[in-house]
């Protein structure tokens, strides 16, 4: 098997020492608190998929790859996010 950049021999947990283990673990630590705090910062993405959820849910489409391509690509989904964000914030 060839060895990898830092004496890697595989893409192996096992191939890892303990101490590139902890580094992995603190990084994955590091990126889950990060996009945590990104989603909590940013209203729209929740509005962006509760949404899409919410009308694959009611209209139960056949091919759901075309039915999210439809979806995210509508060009009257910006103005919607943004009514929702608009309506939240008169709710709050």
């Amino acid at each position: 098997m060839a060895s990898l950049p830092g004496g890697l021999h595989g893409p192996y947990p096992e191939a890892l020492s303990p101490e590139q283990l902890e580094q992995l673990r603190g990084f994955k630590i590091q990126t889950r608190i990060t996009n945590e705090k990104y989603l909590r910062t940013h209203k729209e993405v929740e509005l962006l998929v509760s949404g899409f959820f919410r009308e694959i849910f009611l209209k139960r489409p056949d091919n759901i790859q075309e039915f999210a391509a439809d979806y995210f690509t509508d060009p009257r989904l910006p103005n919607k996010i943004h009514m929702q964000l608009i309506k939240e914030k008169k709710a709050a």
